[in-house]
């Protein structure tokens, strides 16, 4: 049965406290397992980039509320959000089929650790995700603090297949020609790898740096704490492997009342 959140259903359930009631702007679906969506962005509604909120749906009682990374920078009109469809699931079984028109609830408070304020200063910053992990920083480079407090911004991604790298590949091409930040996406590099399919970069994103092929391949020098920052997002077992790598060069996690040279989301599974 097609499920759809019509501006009409919203009188049928109360809105909880702290929330927002939106209206979706846009859907496009990638694959049969990730879609992004817009929604209308609360004018008091403020963020940094690289944030994650609370989102719901008016389709119970007590609606089911997920954490998602805005993916639009914090000066964007509209909120951006890439998701990954959860056969099932509370949340993703009904968001998936949401169109044009429809109702998303959104919590008042945006968070997370994935933002340039939890940072110490450096040359290079390198965003590690894996699948919908890329949402954050999706954000991030598209907000021009991120190029004004880092001299190279290096984006890797990985996924099991081609077409599920397509989101973060139709991103960077768009923010080349951008009136905002395109002046400075000479700074951006985009990494691709994937680990089902046959592709120019293949491999786990941890094997990659620990056999040094990643280096190599885009022609650096192996991460060191004086000049090297890192993010991590993605599946809980990367974030931990990722997590022990940056380590393994010396790094050091951060938070935002501890700035250092890498941080971690873990509110964020993708």
């Amino acid at each position: 049965m097609s499920y759809a959140v019509q501006t009409s259903d919203i009188s049928k359930f109360p809105i909880p406290s702290g929330v927002f009631v939106e209206k979706v702007i846009s859907v496009e679906h990638y694959t049969d397992e990730l879609f992004k969506f817009r929604i209308t962005r609360p004018a008091s509604f403020r963020f940094r980039s690289g944030e994650f909120v609370m989102i719901g749906l008016p389709n119970a009682e007590k609606p089911v509320f997920r954490a998602y990374s805005i993916a639009s920078p914090n000066w964007d009109e509209e909120l951006e959000f890439f998701s990954i469809k959860v056969p099932n699931g509370p949340l993703t079984e009904h968001l998936q089929k949401i169109k044009p028109g429809d109702q998303v609830l959104m919590r008042k408070k945006p968070t997370g650790t994935l933002v340039n304020d939890a940072l110490l200063p450096g040359k290079r910053l390198w965003m590690f995700s894996t699948g919908t992990g890329i949402a954050p920083f999706a954000s991030l480079i598209r907000d021009p603090e991120t190029y004004e407090k880092f001299e190279e911004v290096i984006l890797t991604h990985t996924c099991r297949t081609v077409a599920e790298l397509k989101y973060g590949q139709d991103l960077v091409e768009q923010i080349k020609h951008d009136p905002l930040v395109g002046e400075f996406a000479g700074g951006l590099r985009h990494y691709c790898s994937v680990t089902r399919e046959d592709y120019e970069f293949q491999g786990r994103i941890t094997d990659l740096m620990v056999s040094g092929k990643l280096f190599d391949d885009l022609d650096v020098p192996i991460i060191s704490p004086k000049v090297d920052r890192a993010m991590i997002c993605g599946s809980m077992d990367m974030l931990k492997d990722t997590k022990e790598a940056l380590e393994g060069f010396g790094l050091n996690e951060g938070a935002n009342n501890r700035p250092d040279t890498f941080v971690v989301e873990r509110a964020f599974v993708g």
